[in-house]
């Protein structure tokens, strides 16, 4: 079910662990499965692009896999094209076919991502985020 990649990725995450002192850092859950990713993100100078992102978690392979390549493509990025991502954007990045079930494995990592981020602009309350 799984290819390669994901299964390296669950494997072999990139980016895992925390950093210390963190420009923006968030928490979120997968209630349904018990899936849980924490992101710490480091901004560049100009406060808008990311410079660093690590994440820890617990969860199924999809979780897992999509948080470790998420934290890679995330490198560089503006805060405003994270917020524009969706979950296509995701499924695509895994590469493959997902159901309505386990694709709120694979965004996990992605709200929790855009909720960070709109909790530091101020936009949100600081709640953990959930997908159900």
């Amino acid at each position: 079910m799984y290819r390669q990649q994901i299964l390296d990725h669950y494997k072999n995450p990139r980016n895992y662990g925390e950093l210390e002192d963190p420009d923006i850092e968030h928490v979120g859950e997968n209630p349904m499965c018990g899936d849980t990713i924490k992101m710490f993100v480091e901004l560049a100078d100009d406060g808008d692009t990311i410079e660093r992102v690590r994440f820890v978690g617990d969860g199924c392979a999809i979780s897992q896999a999509s948080a470790s390549m998420l934290s890679g493509e995330l490198h560089g990025k503006s805060l405003e094209t994270v917020e524009a991502m969706d979950r296509d954007d995701v499924a695509d990045m895994l590469g493959v076919e997902l159901s309505p079930m386990r694709i709120k494995c694979a965004v996990l990592a992605e709200k929790v991502a855009q909720d960070a981020i709109a909790i530091h602009k101020g936009e949100a309350d600081p709640v953990e985020t959930t997908t159900e």
